[in-house]
């Protein structure tokens, strides 16, 4: 499912922002660049929890410019897992289908599955407070997974995560892409998670999509003004 931001712009504090680019669909898109630039406005315009100033927000072809972040073909993840403490990890995951947990058996056997999905059915009954953090990323996932939206964005989710398990999510979340025809967008601060797990990669500064190519093209460019910059010694041994 294509996402297309029309002409969008938005105003943050000091920062007019304009975004004019459509995502690749069902693909794997990492969104890169200088912290305070806009990156995470870019995702809550897509998920409704921002109005632009002017422009249209398209999913699918729709126009959802107007329409509430529930009411979108849209899930998000955060950085902040936001799991419930008080939930073991099955009830955690059933929010995604309702927030009364009354499910009925064919939304109980989608929570079963998707905690097959990301490895945690051993682990069903357990508290937040018994796992470790990226088996709780792994909760998030699974609960966004349940709500069965063709769009999944995710605002650096594991940054708080060491390199192993940082990779071990990026190589879920991409399995879980490619068996559902998923369409990702992503943030991330370490240009390492776009080359692992993007198709394609935005280099964002300023309010502005400076570049929207395949990962390897955009990691070799020399003509994106801004990049080499901000990856500086990374780029020697990135892609």
């Amino acid at each position: 499912m294509t996402v297309r931001l029309d002409r969008v712009s938005f105003r943050y504090e000091e920062m007019d922002m304009f975004f004019d680019a459509a995502f690749p669909p069902h693909g794997f898109t990492a969104v890169i660049g200088p912290s305070g630039g806009g990156k995470s406005t870019l995702l809550n315009l897509i998920a409704g929890f921002e109005t632009p100033l002017s422009g249209r927000v398209l999913i699918g072809g729709e126009d959802v410019t107007a329409l509430p972040p529930d009411r979108r073909p849209v899930s998000m993840i955060f950085q902040d897992n936001n799991v419930f403490a008080h939930l073991d990890l099955r009830r955690n995951v059933a929010l995604g289908v309702s927030a009364s947990l009354r499910l009925d058996a064919a939304q109980q056997q989608r929570v079963d599955e998707a905690l097959a999905d990301v490895g945690l059915s051993a682990l069903a009954h357990r508290k937040p407070g018994e796992i470790s953090g990226g088996e709780r990323q792994r909760v998030a996932v699974a609960r966004a997974l349940v709500r069965d939206r063709p769009v999944l964005l995710l605002d650096e989710p594991f940054a708080a995560l060491g390199p192993a398990l940082r990779n071990d999510m990026l190589d879920l979340v991409k399995a879980m892409q490619q068996a559902r025809h998923l369409s990702v967008i992503m943030v991330t601060h370490q240009p390492e998670d776009a080359a692992r797990a993007a198709s394609h990669t935005a280099y964002l500064e300023n309010g502005r999509i400076v570049a929207l190519r395949p990962t390897a093209e955009l990691f070799a460019a020399a003509d994106i003004p801004g990049l080499g910059d901000y990856l500086g010694d990374w780029r020697s041994g990135g892609p």
